[in-house]
């Protein structure tokens, strides 16, 4: 009789303050973007969980908003967003710079010591720093007695990623997976798609645009011409925010659209026509019912 082969399988939370590389790690751990990333902080707003699955293992990753001080309606829910994952998760990831700790990551570490997982710490973009300073950092963070395994890692170069899987495996408990081997995602569609017209908004816009940003997908279930229809709006909280994103003749908007079109049919594998709308929605961060409209629900994470 052939013995089963086991599975490992679980959750692991993503944790670290905004713009540490969280997104970019689980995009490369997955294969295929499923996250936003923008050298912008505060790019997540959402938990994004991404899917790793090997023939004995997979690793369900959830990337988390950057945890730091709120200080509207959104801020709030992204703060509850990157807590709420404390809960329910079968082990932690605290990703920080290659630099000596800060208030930001104090601030998370002490929200750390009530874990009851194991709790691994990865020092992301060692691939800018010289080796000989990690060890410093790592003595620093060894101090807090919180964290069973120090893993230098780079999530652009995937340096240390084999490592990290390694000890995945190694830290997840026994168990099914979860979802099909090829699933990479538990996100929608519709919200992928969103995500990726705001990665647009976050790449070509500065200032406060970028946060001051959400998309609604309004439908996407349309074929014409062998071409999927996509109607999504872009709402913003200020007329002068609308004119930067449309730009002198539309010409902003045309290569949001252009630029979002050709990720979003690498993301479903189809021709697409995009069609964008902006809309001025004034203070849609501290609207809690608008916020709910557009997905930012804080319900869900009770």
């Amino acid at each position: 009789m052939v013995e089963e082969k086991k599975n490992q399988s679980g959750f692991v939370a993503l944790l670290g303050r905004p713009n540490v590389g969280k997104s970019t790690l689980m995009n490369f751990l997955v294969g295929q973007k499923v996250a936003v990333t923008s050298n912008k902080p505060q790019t997540t707003r959402n938990k994004i969980s991404g899917i790793l699955t090997t023939d004995d293992m997979q690793a369900i990753f959830i990337d988390t908003p950057g945890i730091f001080k709120p200080h509207l309606d959104l801020d709030d829910y992204m703060d509850k967003a990157s807590l709420s994952s404390l809960n329910d998760v079968d082990l932690i990831l605290f990703m920080v710079e290659p630099e000596k700790m800060g208030k930001g990551d104090a601030y998370i570490a002490e929200l750390l010591q009530k874990a009851t997982v194991p709790v691994l710490l990865l020092i992301n973009k060692v691939d800018t720093v010289n080796p000989n300073e990690l060890l410093p950092i790592i003595d620093q963070y060894r101090k807090l007695n919180i964290f069973k395994e120090f893993l230098p890692v780079s999530a652009t170069q995937g340096i240390g990623i084999s490592d990290l899987i390694q000890v995945l495996h190694q830290y997840l408990p026994e168990g099914p997976k979860y979802y099909g081997t090829d699933q990479i995602t538990d996100r929608p569609e519709y919200f992928m798609v969103a995500e990726l017209i705001r990665e647009q908004i976050l790449k070509f816009t500065s200032e406060e645009v970028p946060h001051a940003a959400a998309v609604w997908v309004e439908q996407m279930n349309k074929h014409e011409n062998n071409k999927l229809q996509i109607e999504a709006t872009i709402y913003v909280e200020k007329n002068g925010q609308k004119g930067i994103i449309i730009g002198k003749g539309g010409k902003m908007l045309k290569q949001i659209g252009i630029n979002s079109r050709r990720q979003v049919e690498d993301l479903l594998g189809e021709k697409v026509n995009l069609h964008l709308w902006v809309k001025v929605q004034h203070n849609w961060r501290s609207d809690p019912q608008f916020l709910r409209k557009i997905g930012y629900n804080p319900k869900d994470l009770a």
